[in-house]
C-alpha cells in the first residue's frame, strides 16, 4: 500500500430508517447521491439502513445478498463509481428463522467484494426498553478487513464499537480505515458514542467512519445520529449532528504517517493475539 495516494474523500450517510423499505430505499439514493456530488469516493451507510423494525419482526424483514436493497446499493456504486459500505441490512439465513446483521462493502463496478456479520448483538436494557437483538439475529465470527485500490478497511458494526479488541485486530490486519455502520440509542449515545469513536481512531491511530441512524423509528426508539467522520490523532473532521444528512472529509494519509512516526503506538505493543500478523 506504499503507492496510495495522500488524502482520500469520503462520507458518512445519517439517516432516520423505518419499516418502509421502499421509502427507506430512495431516502438513501438522494443522500449517496449527495456524497458522490461533494467528490466522495467512499461512502459509508448506517445500520439497517433499508428498513427498521421490531426486534421481533426484523428478521422477517430480511433479504438475500442479492435482494432488491442490495442490488439497489450495487447500481449507486456502479453508477456514481463509488466504493460503498452499505450499511449493514437483515441477511435471511438458509435453514434458520433467525436473519444476520450483515455489512456489504461494494466496489466501483458494482460487485459485492467483502461481507461482515456483526459478531456482538445487543442484549441490552436502556431505560425501559430492553434489546434482545439476538432473538433473530445469528451473530458472525469472522474479522473482516478488504482491500481498495489504495488502502484496507476494517468492518464493525454498532455495538462492536465497545469491544476494542474488535477493532485492534482489524489494526493488526493493517485496516488504516474502520468502518462503523451503527444506530446508536438516543440514551447510550449522548453518554459513550463520541468518546468511544475517537478512542477507537486514537488506539488504532486510523481514520474512523461512524454513520449513524437519528431520530424516532416505528419501533418507539430512538437514535443519537451524530454521525462523524474522525482521524488518527481523535480530531472529528466532519460530523452531522443531527437530522438527515451527510458529511464529508478528506482523509490526509500522509498526516497519519507523520504521526506513526512520532508517536509509534503500534509498534511499541507488548502485548499479543491471536489476530495479529505473524
Amino acid at each position: 500500500m506504499s503507492n496510495a495516494p495522500r488524502a482520500v474523500r469520503v462520507a458518512v450517510v445519517q439517516t432516520t430508517s423505518s419499516d418502509d423499505v421502499a421509502a427507506n430505499i430512495a431516502q438513501t439514493a438522494r443522500l449517496v447521491q449527495d456524497a458522490a456530488r461533494q467528490g466522495a469516493s467512499l461512502v459509508v451507510l448506517p445500520e439497517k439502513w433499508n428498513v427498521i423494525d421490531t426486534d421481533d419482526r426484523q428478521a422477517g424483514r430480511a433479504e438475500a445478498l442479492d435482494g432488491p436493497s442490495l442490488r439497489a446499493a450495487s447500481d449507486w456504486a456502479s453508477d456514481l463509481g463509488i466504493t460503498l459500505v452499505a450499511g449493514s441490512v437483515s441477511e435471511q439465513i438458509s435453514g434458520d428463522n433467525r436473519a444476520a446483521n450483515t455489512c456489504v462493502v461494494i466496489a466501483p463496478d458494482g460487485r459485492q467484494v467483502a461481507t461482515y456479520r456483526k459478531m456482538h448483538l445487543f442484549d441490552v436494557t436502556v431505560g425501559e426498553h430492553q434489546y434482545r437483538e439476538s432473538a433473530g439475529t445469528l451473530p458472525g465470527d469472522d474479522v473482516v478487513t478488504v482491500d481498495l485500490a489504495e488502502h484496507r478497511l476494517g468492518l464493525a458494526i454498532c455495538y462492536d464499537l465497545r469491544f476494542p479488541e474488535l477493532f485492534r485486530a482489524l489494526s493488526a490486519r493493517g485496516a488504516d480505515i474502520l468502518t462503523l455502520p451503527a444506530a446508536f440509542t438516543a440514551p447510550t449515545g449522548a453518554a459513550h458514542w463520541e468518546i468511544l469513536v475517537r478512542a477507537r481512531a486514537i488506539e488504532n491511530q486510523a481514520f474512523v467512519l461512524a454513520a449513524g441512524q437519528v431520530g424516532m423509528h416505528a419501533t418507539g426508539t430512538a437514535s443519537f445520529g451524530h454521525s462523524m467522520i474522525v482521524d488518527p490523532w481523535g480530531d472529528v473532521l466532519a460530523e452531522v449532528p443531527d437530522g438527515i444528512g451527510v458529511a464529508v472529509a478528506d482523509l490526509d494519509f500522509s498526516a497519519r504517517d507523520e504521526l506513526m512516526a512520532r508517536l509509534p503506538v503500534l509498534q511499541h505493543r507488548q502485548i499479543h493475539g491471536p489476530g495479529d500478523r505473524q
